[in-house]
C-alpha cells in the first residue's frame, strides 16, 4: 500500500514541475520588451520631446492670435456699421423731403410767400438730416451725367442710344443712393449710353 502512494508522489511531482515550468516561461514571455516600442521611446531624446512641446505650444500660441484678430475685426465691423438698418430706414425720408422741393417750382415759391416759407423749412429739415448723414459716416451717392457707370454704386435701369456720350457713361439720374462709409446702402439708380446701333444688353448690370 505504501509503495502504491509513494508511486502516486512520484507521478505527480514531474507534472506540478512543469506546469511551475510553463507558466514561469510565460509570464516571462509576457515581460519581453516589444522591439519596435523600445526603439522608438529610445529614439525620441529629450531634445527632441522639448522641440515637440516647443512646436505645439507655438501653434497654440498663433491659433488663439488669429481668434483674437477675428473677434477684433468683427467687433469693429460691428461698431462701424450698426446703424445700417437704422440709416436705411431714413432713407425714404431724405427721398421724400427732396420730391417735395422739386414739386415746387421757383415761380409758384416767387409767388406764393407761405409756400415759399414752407419750402424754405424743408429745405432746412433736409440739410440737417445730410449733416446728420455726414457725421456718422453715410454719404449721398450723387453722379452726375458723363460720369462713368460704376457698377459699386451705380444700378442702371435702361440704356440709351447716345452719340454725344461714350457707352457705359451715365446720361440721367432717376435716384440718388447712398453708402455707410465703405459699404453701400443703396445704389444711385441712372441711365447708361449706349453705342447707337448696338443690340440692347439682356441683363443689365444691376450689381449692389
Amino acid at each position: 500500500m505504501a509503495d502504491s502512494t509513494n508511486r502516486n508522489e512520484d507521478t505527480q511531482e514531474p507534472e506540478n514541475g512543469a506546469f511551475e515550468e510553463a507558466e514561469t516561461e510565460a509570464q516571462a514571455g509576457d515581460a519581453e520588451p516589444q522591439p519596435g516600442k523600445d526603439e522608438a521611446a529610445a529614439q525620441r531624446s529629450p531634445e527632441m520631446e522639448v522641440a515637440d512641446l516647443k512646436d505645439r505650444l507655438l501653434r497654440a500660441v498663433a491659433e488663439t492670435e488669429n481668434l483674437r484678430r477675428r473677434a477684433e475685426r468683427e467687433r469693429e465691423d460691428t461698431a462701424k456699421y450698426a446703424v445700417s438698418g437704422f440709416a436705411r430706414d431714413l432713407l425714404n425720408v431724405a427721398d421724400n423731403l427732396r420730391r417735395a422741393l422739386q414739386n415746387i417750382s421757383p415761380e409758384v415759391r416767387a409767388k406764393d410767400e407761405a409756400l415759399n416759407t414752407l419750402a424754405d423749412g424743408v429745405e432746412l429739415t433736409e440739410r440737417e438730416l445730410l449733416r446728420v448723414f455726414e457725421k456718422h459716416g453715410i454719404r449721398v451717392v450723387d453722379p452726375q451725367p458723363g460720369e462713368k457707370f460704376d457698377h459699386n454704386f451705380h444700378q442702371a435701369m435702361f440704356e440709351v442710344p447716345n452719340a454725344d456720350q461714350p457707352p457705359g457713361t451715365i446720361v440721367s439720374v432717376m435716384q440718388a443712393g447712398y453708402a455707410l462709409k465703405e459699404r453701400l446702402l443703396r445704389p444711385a439708380m441712372v441711365g447708361v449710353a449706349k453705342a447707337p446701333g448696338a443690340e440692347p444688353e439682356q441683363h443689365v448690370d444691376t450689381k449692389v
